[in-house]
């Protein structure tokens, strides 16, 4: 025996074995599914050593298997954590005032034209001898030449000077909008995707977010919030992921609406609803499905064999999808056996009773 339950033929090749211990310590042969050849109706005589409790007790949770999906792409009812952090990085270009900016003008000529000013609703500002001035959309060098060349008609040399008390205000007024550090904590919007497949986030409005991925939707997001507000960048988090149902009807113990935590099959699937009934014609459950357009398709799959023990790799065995809707319908039997107790125990013998009933699902359990 090698290290990591690799053995030694005695021809020199390398096989799988099991890894045999105290808690696993026999060999267990097994069938391989993964190709066509096993998914014959009796394939057992193709069983061989597996290295089938390779984990032992850790057996359960030992094993990483592949990814369910290469990539997860956002659906309607997912909710989401979009992260807002604060980036202090330098602008590419020079910062232009916006509304709510504060700023102190002063001129070293008169006393007087000294004063903090915020920016208004409209954008302007207003000032001793000149009134409303605009100041949105300009930098501070351009704001304070055009102040100095408005002042000559009053000062020889006013000596104007613009200072920036406290700018960015619309990234300070989203940051506020996000801001749940006293409640939940961190600077984050909690959304959720909508019907029409958009969330809504402060400044940048609705957003399409149905069918991208987290890193399509944060290079969204953050093209967005740039057009908007400089010194932002935002993370999109999946919280909770849309539930999603099978629908099990039919001969079953249990019928209803189960939701799929996980890869699910049909034989899953029935057992989540209880297992069959006897007289249940498992030779043609029925799935119905929609497409990723709405349109509906079905599928026939014969799981009678592989539930009875003598398939191993059954090819009904499929995987479903969300919003599927299984079928285990009546046996051939079973329909005559409720064909007989409604035309006839119910009919006529309940107009003339007969001492003896005759019930022929009692007589299979197909």
């Amino acid at each position: 025996m090698l290290a990591g339950g690799i053995a030694s033929a005695e021809d020199g090749q390398i096989l799988l074995c099991q890894a045999l211990g105290p808690a696993a310590p026999c060999n267990i042969c097994a069938v391989d599914c993964a190709n066509c050849s096993n998914l014959k109706r009796r394939g057992s005589e193709n069983a061989r050593a597996i290295a089938w409790q390779a984990f032992a007790q850790g057996e359960y949770v030992g094993h990483a298997r592949s990814a369910h999906v290469p990539e997860y792409r956002l659906r309607v009812d997912d909710e989401l954590d979009v992260i807002y952090r604060l980036t202090r990085q330098e602008m590419s270009a020079p910062y232009r005032l916006a509304v709510g900016d504060e700023i102190r003008v002063e001129s070293f000529a008169d006393a007087e034209l000294n004063r903090n000013l915020i920016v208004q609703p409209d954008g302007n500002i207003t000032l001793r001898l000149l009134g409303q001035v605009r100041a949105a959309g300009r930098t501070v060098p351009q704001l304070r030449d055009e102040l100095e060349e408005a002042y000559k008609k009053y000062y020889k040399v006013p000596a104007i000077t613009v200072t920036p008390l406290r700018v960015n205000m619309k990234l300070e007024d989203l940051m506020a909008a996000v801001d749940r550090r006293s409640g939940l904590g961190g600077q984050t919007q909690a959304v959720r995707v909508t019907p029409e497949g958009t969330i809504a986030l402060p400044v940048i409005g609705s957003v399409m977010v149905q069918g991208l991925t987290l890193p399509e939707l944060q290079e969204e997001l953050n093209q967005r919030y740039r057009a908007q507000v400089e010194g932002v960048e935002v993370i999109p988090i999946l919280v909770k992921r849309a539930p999603r149902y099978v629908y099990v009807l039919g001969e079953v113990y249990n019928p209803g609406r189960y939701e799929m935590t996980g890869p699910t099959t049909i034989l899953q699937a029935i057992s989540m609803a209880g297992s069959w009934k006897v007289g249940a014609h498992l030779r043609q459950i029925v799935v119905f499905r929609r497409g990723d357009d709405w349109r509906l398709m079905a599928t026939m799959v014969n799981l009678d064999a592989a539930l009875h023990g003598r398939q191993p790799c059954p090819p009904g065995e499929i995987w479903l999808s969300d919003s599927d809707v299984v079928i285990v319908p009546k046996s051939p039997i079973l329909k005559a056996d409720e064909f007989i107790e409604m035309v006839f125990t119910r009919g006529i013998y309940g107009v003339l009773p007969l001492s003896a009933t005759l019930n022929f699902s009692k007589l299979s359990s197909l």
